[in-house]
């Protein structure tokens, strides 16, 4: 570089740009329509900018007489942008008073042309806000400068969608707003029940993730996408609104139900039997039902129903209730769930007389933006006996795991991400899924061993042995370093310690003793 030559502007990832394109909106907008706002606008910007790439192959194919054919678009999953629904006439609106009207219609009409996103996208929603025009106008401007349509990267949208979610959780912070599962984690769960194909379930689905995660693992382990059924339900409007939209700007088909409903007071897959299953509910829920409410519900089948107080076993219970018979679910719980007593404990105690408990995993602390403790994955299984299965990657054997639990310990493996919290590298994920598959695969590369302080496979009669407490540091040898120190060490450390002890309580008692004397008051003994 020439002497004296600026230095080139260092480009902001585009996440980090539209992250702080967002952060205009503080103080102007209620905290809890924040991201609706933002997330609605970058999807807008984004459909215009696939939309106007796919016009422009279009005229150079000379194809200029279909370019207001819808079908030509939806074809090769590109949104059909109505025209007074196109960037341009919002961004030549931009300063006008009515700017929140008109940005409603193009969400409007470019639902209605778009069946995939029915359901998607806010309706009247900008209206109803009664914003400033000018801070819309604003936000529109600094989105404006944005091209969501990057290279070769298909994703990009979703990256930014994900990355606003994540930055949302934490701003937000724990307690409020909706729960985020972090992509490290929900990418680790997918690796671990490996959802090649068939009814993948969500009573809780939140925004997608773990459908999008699931649909991720299908692309990286060379499966179709055709062969997977997307399922779920969402208790908040505005967050199924989100799922929605999440999942059809990636291609990917849901039934979400007929409306955003309470999983045990409005089941919208009643009858649905998954091949997998990932959730990961409200932890703790109160009052989740009324006490006279789904004491005879189906999805209890055999077991007690579950307390009002909490409904852990009620999310547990609901999962096992949509599996197959061979299905493999998990659910993520708050660690009070593995030892609680009461009717949970005797659901528990039933579920594992019944065995479809496969294996109980402790995450780290710090591992969630919107809470700190540590949670536990219970990984839930229809069918652990021994079989064989054709998969895209070669045959699966299943080893007979009849009466087994795996307990693995994480809370020691992960990384520090955003100063105070916990991520899984890839290199961690490897190394915890090499360990659940050397168990779980006759055929696997490696040969399972109990590791201490990390995993360890119980019997069903050591478990029924510790009263059926599923906490897994009962079973799991942990290393009790102070032991390691020789005997000769530690009480030569003690008697050297003692020894000071004594010698400062020597000298502190002979100073007393001589200040009363030198007061007249001798003490004698």
């Amino acid at each position: 570089m020439a002497r004296g030559a600026a230095k080139p502007k260092e480009q902001k990832p585009i996440e980090q740009t539209v992250w702080d394109a967002a952060n205009k909106l503080r103080g102007k907008v209620e905290p809890a329509e924040y991201k609706h706002v933002v997330l609605s606008m970058i999807f807008l910007k984004y459909a215009n900018d696939r939309f106007d790439t796919h016009r422009e192959q279009m005229i150079a194919a000379g194809q200029q007489a279909f370019l207001e054919m819808m079908p030509f678009y939806t074809k090769d999953n590109v949104f059909y942008i109505p025209e007074n629904a196109r960037w341009k006439y919002i961004m030549e609106n931009a300063k006008q008073p009515d700017i929140a009207i008109k940005i409603d219609t193009a969400l409007h009409e470019i639902e209605a042309k778009n069946p995939s996103l029915e359901g998607a996208l806010p309706d009247n929603y900008f209206s109803r806000l009664h914003m400033d025009p000018s801070g819309l106008s604003s936000l529109l401007d600094l989105i404006n400068g944005l091209s969501l349509q990057v290279g070769e990267d298909k994703d990009v949208f979703g990256r930014v969608y994900e990355y606003c979610l994540r930055e949302f959780a934490l701003k937000e912070g724990k307690g409020k707003g909706e729960f985020y599962t972090p992509r490290t984690v929900v990418a680790l769960l997918c690796e671990l029940i490996e959802p090649y194909s068939g009814i993948v379930y969500d009573g809780a689905c939140g925004s997608g993730g773990m459908f999008i995660q699931s649909m991720r693992f299908v692309d990286e382990h060379k499966g179709s996408r055709l062969n997977v059924s997307i399922y779920g339900q969402e208790l908040t409007d505005t967050t199924r609104r989100l799922a929605k939209m999440n999942l059809a700007i990636r291609g990917i088909s849901a039934n979400l139900g007929a409306e955003a409903a309470n999983t045990f007071l409005n089941d919208q897959h009643k009858d649905l039997k998954a091949d997998f299953s990932l959730e990961n509910p409200p932890f703790n829920q109160k009052d989740w039902r009324e006490p006279n409410q789904l004491n005879d519900d189906p999805r209890w089948n055999g077991y007690p129903t579950p307390p009002t107080s909490n409904a852990n076993y009620g999310w547990l219970l609901n999962t096992v209730s949509k599996l197959n018979q061979n299905g493999v679910g998990v659910v993520l719980l708050a660690n009070g769930a593995l030892s609680a007593d009461s009717t949970e404990y005797e659901i528990r105690k039933r579920m594992i007389e019944n065995d479809v408990v496969e294996a109980i995993v402790i995450m780290p602390r710090n591992l969630f933006y919107t809470t700190d403790i540590s949670v536990t994955a219970w990984i839930l299984n229809r069918n652990k006996k021994a079989r064989k299965e054709k998969r895209v990657d070669g045959e699966a054997i299943y080893r007979d795991r009849s009466g087994e639990i795996l307990f693995m310990d994480l809370r020691q493996i992960g990384h520090p991400f955003e100063k105070k919290y916990i991520e899984f590298t890839e290199e961690d994920r490897k190394m915890i899924v090499d360990r659940f598959k050397s168990w779980r695969f006759l055929n696997y590369e490696t040969p399972y061993e109990d590791i201490p302080e990390f995993c360890y496979v119980a019997k069903k009669a050591e478990i029924v042995e510790k009263d059926y407490n599923l906490v897994p540091s009962r079973y799991i040898e942990f290393v009790n370093r102070d032991e390691a120190v020789g005997y000769e060490e530690k009480m030569s450390q003690l008697q050297s310690e003692l020894q000071e002890l004594l010698t400062q309580e020597k000298q502190s008692r002979q100073a007393l003793l001589e200040v009363m004397k030198g007061l007249g008051y001798e003490i004698k003994l």
